[in-house]
């Protein structure tokens, strides 16, 4: 089964691949590799996910919130791929970073939201390495930010 026919079984709806607001590029293809900027957390509807873990929200907000980010990762992979997510051979390594209170432990729970989503769409090949890191802000305030790289056939 292909990547975007898992998608369909899914039932997923992908974001459309949002252009950068500063000085650097949403994707980047070099060798074998590509590399995904961070994407941060928003809703379906467009809206930021905003505030910090341990605070404003709960673990299963914040994996929520680190779910979308992996939505948008698949999305800007799909672009800089040209819409054929076939190329890729599999997702080397996440990193998520986590707006949480200094008390908050539950970084790894929440980046969780991506890295199932990941390997909900690309099976085996979607397994990969991660950090999952706490700060005490993220830009715009949102609750959750994840880049990626991946390994192209």
């Amino acid at each position: 089964m292909s990547y975007d026919q898992k998608i369909k079984e899914l039932n997923i709806n992908l974001p459309n691949a949002a252009d950068p607001v500063g000085s650097y590029v949403a994707a980047k293809i070099s060798g074998k590799m590509l590399f995904i900027s961070g994407q941060i957390s928003i809703d379906e509807n467009g809206k930021l996910i905003k505030g910090k873990l341990g605070k404003d929200l709960n673990t299963d907000e914040g994996y929520n919130a680190a779910k979308r980010c992996g939505l948008s990762i698949v999305s800007q992979a799909k672009k800089a791929c040209k819409d054929d997510l076939s190329i890729i051979k599999s997702c080397i390594k996440l990193t998520g970073f986590v707006n949480s209170t200094e008390d908050f432990t539950e970084q790894p729970k929440v980046i969780n939201g991506a890295s199932d989503l990941i390997a909900s769409i690309f099976g085996e090949s979607g397994m990969h390495t991660r950090a999952a890191v706490s700060t005490n802000s993220l830009p715009l305030g949102v609750s959750v930010e994840v880049d990626a790289i991946f390994e192209l056939n």
